[in-house]
C-alpha cells in the first residue's frame, strides 16, 4: 500500500537518509525515534505535504508527487500532533471537514451519515455539538483522528496520536487503530513511547542520526538498538510477552 524507496526526506538540507520501508493493508507500522530526528518531516513526505529530496513514495505503485491533494486525502487520512485554532466550530462540524474529497460543494446526506458513523465508532458522539474550545487536548486529539476516518480512508498516517491523551485514552485511541488495521486500513504513524509501539504494532522502523537503524517487530528492541537510537543504557525485558524498557539509574 505504502512504499518508500531509497527516500531523503528534508528541507534544503537532508533530515533524513535513504529510508526504505513498506506498509501494507492490514499492518501497523510505527516510526520511532528521538526527537528532531525526521519522523515528522518523513510522515509529511509519505503525505506529499513535502517532495522528497530523492527516492520515491507510492501508494500501490503511484507516486504521491504525481497526484492531486484531493486524490491523496480521499486515499490517506492524516492525524497531526496538534494543529493552531480556527475559526470557532463544533465537532460535528470539525468531523465534517473530513468529507471534502468526497464532495464538491455542499455535504449530503450519506456525509452526515458517514460523521455519525465515525463520531460513535470513536465513543465521542456525544461531544457532536460541543464547541472545540470546550473540549481537552486528549478529546481534541480523538476528533482529528474522527476526521482522518471521516475520510474513508485506504490508509491512515498519524504523528503522535497519544499526545495530549493520558493513560486510559492513549490504550483507547492504539487500541482502536489496532481495530482499524485488523479491518484492512494500512497504518504508519510517529511514536516516542517505545513500550506503546512495541505493544501494538506489527513492525517498528527505529531512526538515528538521519538514518534507518533497525527495521523489525518488537523484538528488535534490544539493550543496544536503545543506547544506540536514545544514547542511555537500559535493560528490555520481557513482562507477559511484552517489551518493557528499565533505564538503569
Amino acid at each position: 500500500m505504502i512504499e518508500l524507496d531509497a527516500v531523503t526526506a528534508g528541507y534544503d538540507d537532508p533530515v533524513v537518509s535513504d529510508v526504505s520501508f513498506a506498509v501494507e493493508r492490514g499492518e501497523l507500522v510505527a516510526l520511532l525515534g528521538p526527537n528532531g530526528v525526521g519522523k515528522s518531516t518523513l510522515l509529511r513526505t509519505v503525505l506529499g505535504l513535502r517532495d522528497p529530496l530523492s527516492g520515491t513514495v507510492t501508494l500501490d505503485g503511484d507516486d504521491v508527487t504525481t497526484m492531486d491533494r484531493t486524490e491523496v486525502a480521499r486515499r490517506l487520512g492524516y492525524v497531526p500532533q496538534s494543529e493552531s485554532g480556527g475559526l470557532p466550530s463544533t465537532v460535528f462540524e470539525t468531523v465534517l471537514t473530513g468529507r471534502k474529497p468526497h464532495t464538491s460543494w455542499r455535504p449530503t446526506e450519506e456525509d452526515r451519515a458517514v460523521v455519525g458513523e465515525v463520531l460513535t465508532q470513536v465513543g465521542i458522539d456525544d461531544l457532536a455539538m460541543r464547541p472545540l474550545t470546550d473540549l481537552s487536548g486528549g478529546q481534541r486529539q480523538q476528533v482529528r483522528l474522527a476526521r482522518a476516518l471521516a475520510q474513508q480512508p485506504e490508509a491512515l498516517v498519524l504523528d503522535e496520536p497519544t499526545s495530549s491523551l493520558d493513560l486510559r485514552h492513549q490504550f483507547d485511541v492504539l487500541d482502536h487503530v489496532a481495530r482499524l488495521a485488523a479491518e484492512g486500513l494500512a497504518v504508519l504513524f510517529a511514536l516516542h513511547d517505545l513500550e506503546l509501539a512495541t505493544r501494538y504494532a506489527d513492525r517498528l522502523v527505529f531512526l538515528a542520526d538521519g538514518e534507518v537503524v533497525a527495521v523489525g517487530g518488537p523484538e528488535v528492541v534490544t539493550s543496544a538498538l536503545v543506547a544506540e537510537v536514545y544514547d542511555i543504557h537500559a535493560r528490555v525485558v520481557d513482562v507477559e510477552g511484552h517489551r518493557v524498557v528499565l533505564p538503569d539509574p
